[in-house]
C-alpha cells in the first residue's frame, strides 16, 4: 500500500469496511471541491484513496459512506427496515430496535462514543438544530418523519443517548388492522361509525402504543370530499386522502430566531376552511387551541394524548392548559363541550397493540364523566354500562 492511503479494512465475508480514516479523507476531498456526497462523487473519492477495489467492494463502500456523510451511520439498516419502528442507542455498545414485538439488543457497535456523538450532532444540525456542550438536548423532526432526541454526556451518565422513533412509510386502513388484531370486527363498524358522524375525539394511550399509526388509518377513512388540515410538533400522520393539508412546527435556530409553535399553526389552520382540523400530538398549552377550534363548530377534530387511561384525560388536559392560565374548571367545561370520545389503545407485554376502550365524555354539573362504553375483553368489545346508550345517540346523529 502507498505512503498516505488508508489500509483497507476486510469484513469477515471480504467486503470492505469504510474506516473512519478513510471516511475523514472522503469528507475532505468532497469539503475541498464543495462536491455533494452524490455516489459519483463518492466513488471518485474512493478511488483516489484506493486506486485499486472491486466493483462490490466500491458498492459496498459507497453506500456505508453515503450513511456516514448523510444518512444514519451503521443505524441506517434499520431507518430502510418497514418492521423497524425505535431505535435507541445508549453509549456506543448497546443499541435496541423495536420490530413491533418489544425491544431487542442487536450485534451494531459504533466505534466509540464519538462516534455517536458525531451522528447525534449532525442528524440535530441537519434541521438547524444546536446539540453540544452548552445545549446538551434535542428534540427535533427529521426527513421522512423521522424523530430524533438526543442526550448527550454529562448530562447522559451511559455517553451519547439516541432516540430514534421511525413512522410506518406505509399506512395501514382500518382493515388491515383489524386483520393484524388492533381491534374486532365489531370496533371496526363503531370506529367507521365514529368517522362518518363526524365526531370529535382523542387518541390516547401510552408512548409506543400505535395513536399515530390508528390515527392515520382513521383519518384515511375520512370522505374524500372533506379537507383535513393537520398540524404537528414533528410530521409522522400520514394518511391516505385526496385532499391534506400538513402544518408542521418549527423549532428555532442556533440565535434563537424563528420558532413557529402549534398554537400559531392552530390559529392559521381555522382560517384555511378545513372540515377536519387535527393535532397530531397536544403536548402543552396549545391543547387550548385545540378545544377552542372544536368548540367553534369544526366538527370531526381529533387528536392524540399522551394518557394512561380515559379516566386521566380531564387531569391531563387541566395539567397542559395551567401554564396557558386556564382553571381546572374551566378546562373541563372546554372539555366536555368539545369532545365526544376518546379512543384508548395499549400495548401488551407481548408487544401487540390493540384498541382497549371507547369511552364517552359527559358533564354532569361541572363534574367530568369519562365513561367507558366499549371494554375490550380478550375477544371483542362488550358494553360497558349507560354510556353505551350515550355513544349509540352520538353515532346515529345528524
Amino acid at each position: 500500500m502507498e505512503q498516505g492511503l488508508p489500509e483497507p479494512d476486510i469484513g469477515a465475508v471480504g467486503s470492505m469496511i469504510a474506516t473512519p480514516a478513510l471516511t475523514d479523507q472522503v469528507r475532505e476531498h468532497l469539503a475541498q471541491r464543495s462536491l455533494l456526497p452524490t455516489r459519483s462523487a463518492l466513488a471518485e473519492a474512493v478511488r483516489i484513496q484506493l486506486p485499486v477495489v472491486s466493483d462490490a467492494s466500491m458498492s459496498s463502500l459507497i453506500d456505508q459512506l453515503h450513511a456516514e456523510l448523510v444518512g444514519y451511520s451503521l443505524l441506517q439498516p434499520f431507518l430502510d427496515d418497514d418492521a423497524v419502528t425505535d431505535v435507541l442507542v445508549n453509549g456506543c455498545d448497546q443499541i435496541f430496535v423495536d420490530r413491533g414485538s418489544g425491544l431487542e439488543k442487536t450485534d451494531v457497535r459504533f466505534i466509540d462514543d464519538a462516534h455517536v456523538r458525531r451522528l447525534a450532532v449532525r442528524l440535530a444540525a441537519s434541521v438547524g438544530r444546536r446539540l453540544d456542550d452548552s445545549s446538551p438536548c434535542v428534540d427535533c423532526g427529521l426527513d421522512r418523519g423521522v424523530r430524533l432526541n438526543a442526550v448527550l454526556p454529562p448530562v447522559a451518565g451511559n455517553g451519547p443517548v439516541v432516540s430514534l422513533r421511525i413512522p410506518r412509510q406505509r399506512t395501514l386502513t382500518l382493515e388491515q388492522l383489524q386483520v393484524f388484531g388492533a381491534f374486532g370486527q365489531n370496533c371496526l363498524e363503531w370506529l367507521h361509525a365514529v368517522i362518518d358522524t363526524r365526531l370529535s375525539f382523542l387518541l390516547t394511550g401510552g408512548t409506543g402504543t400505535g395513536k399515530t399509526t390508528m390515527l392515520s388509518a382513521l383519518l384515511s377513512a375520512v370522505p374524500s370530499e372533506h379537507r383535513l388540515v393537520l398540524v404537528e410538533d414533528s410530521a409522522e400522520l400520514r394518511p391516505e386522502h385526496p385532499h391534506v393539508v400538513w402544518l408542521q412546527a418549527r423549532n428555532a435556530n442556533a440565535e434563537g430566531q424563528g420558532y413557529i409553535g402549534v398554537r400559531e399553526l392552530i390559529r392559521n389552520a381555522l382560517r384555511m376552511r378545513p372540515d377536519r382540523l387535527v393535532v397530531g400530538e397536544a403536548r402543552g398549552p396549545e391543547v387550548i387551541d385545540l378545544l377552542a377550534a372544536m368548540n367553534t363548530g369544526h366538527e370531526g377534530g381529533c387528536g392524540t394524548l399522551h394518557a394512561n387511561t380515559p379516566a386521566d384525560v380531564p387531569a391531563r388536559v387541566a395539567a397542559l392548559a395551567a401554564p396557558a392560565g386556564w382553571s381546572r374548571e374551566s378546562s373541563n367545561l372546554q372539555l366536555a363541550s368539545a369532545l365526544d370520545l376518546v379512543i384508548h389503545l395499549v400495548r401488551d407485554r407481548d408487544g401487540k397493540r390493540y384498541v382497549q376502550q371507547i369511552a364517552t365524555i359527559t358533564n354532569d354539573q361541572g363534574s367530568m364523566m369519562v365513561e367507558p362504553a366499549l371494554i375490550w375483553d380478550g375477544q371483542g368489545f362488550v358494553a360497558s354500562g349507560p354510556a353505551l346508550e350515550t355513544l349509540k345517540a352520538l353515532v346515529t346523529r345528524t
